[in-house]
């Protein structure tokens, strides 16, 4: 298993415009199999289009992967995205939006994207 990479929040925000550019095509992706799917019923024997495109999914998924995050939005609308972290000695996930400018929220693994909070500002130092 691999070893997780935690992220400060200046890291984090410095691989922004890589995992802008995956999670663009994550979204544009995700919203086309989901047109293929409905078209078909949800049988994706139905159309041989839809394997590729599975398969072009998968690849974007491990390049974020590979970056150290984690893509957290399957109905294909916010483009969400978590990166591990360690604020006051708690693993948490620092989150970011598709339509957000940078990284300014974390939150506990429990809570989830609900449980959202500022990122205290010292951790930017």
């Amino acid at each position: 298993m691999a070893e997780v990479k935690y992220f400060t929040p200046k890291e984090a925000v410095k691989t922004l415009p890589l995992v802008k550019k995956i999670v663009d095509d994550i979204l544009r992706e995700g919203k086309d199999i989901q047109f293929l799917m409905d078209q078909v019923g949800g049988d994706v024997q139905l159309n041989p289009e839809i394997p590729e495109r599975l398969k072009s999914m998968q690849v974007y998924l491990k390049e974020l992967l590979e970056v150290g995050c984690y893509y957290k939005d399957w109905d294909f609308s916010l483009g969400l995205v978590d990166f591990p972290s360690v604020i006051d000695g708690e693993e948490v996930f620092l989150c970011w939006r598709s339509d957000e400018e940078t990284i300014s929220y974390y939150h506990h693994p429990a809570s989830g994207y609900a449980g959202r909070k500022v990122i205290p500002e010292d951790y930017f130092l």
